[in-house]
């Protein structure tokens, strides 16, 4: 999700300085430009809002948010595949500029009620505990489902989905910061 709009010049520039920093370095000349060089990462932000967005990158930054969960359906209702290992991301503040880029270590999905404590407590928010993170995430799922069926403990299965069809979505990000995130 996008709390702000993110310039794209800014995330270009964003991109050249984090690019450097996480040593994502460029093939020999020979080879031509790849496709890192040429294109930025997609540029998104946690949460619904502005401040969700400001929370949760702050939680990223400190070292204390390692994962996140989202809704499976989400992807499925706006066509997107989910997250892959290696995927990188540029993650934004609350009022679209680039702090952060992130790459997924590893995406597992299960269903909402087979999230662990250990995810809970991965994810940094509140007291860590899963009872903390199912009520908060309960909450944020059933107004922010991404698709018309809105939230349930078990998401049903669907034909055509993923095998079990469930409702989340586990990404382990590895935070690597830029100059222009102090």
């Amino acid at each position: 999700m996008t709390a702000g709009q993110a310039d794209q010049g800014e995330v270009e520039r964003f991109w050249t300085v984090a690019r450097s920093q996480a040593r994502i370095t460029a093939m020999p000349g020979y080879f031509g430009p790849t496709t890192l060089e040429v294109l930025p990462p997609p540029a998104w932000s946690f949460g619904a809002t502005p401040e969700q967005a400001d929370e949760l990158l702050s939680l990223v930054l400190d070292g204390r948010k390692t994962a996140t969960a989202s809704a499976g359906r989400a992807y499925e209702a706006a066509g997107e595949p989910l997250p892959e290992i290696g995927t990188l991301g540029i993650l934004l503040d609350g009022a679209g500029h680039p702090q952060a880029l992130i790459e997924t270590i590893e995406v597992s999905v299960v269903r909402f009620d087979e999230v662990t404590e250990e995810h809970a407590h991965a994810e940094g928010e509140g007291d860590r505990s899963l009872a903390h993170w199912r009520t908060a995430h309960e909450r944020f799922f059933s107004v922010h489902a991404g698709d018309e069926r809105g939230f349930a403990h078990d998401m049903p299965r669907r034909a055509g989905a993923l095998p079990a069809d469930p409702p989340r979505v586990r990404r382990t990000p590895r935070s690597a910061r830029g100059e222009s995130c102090v």
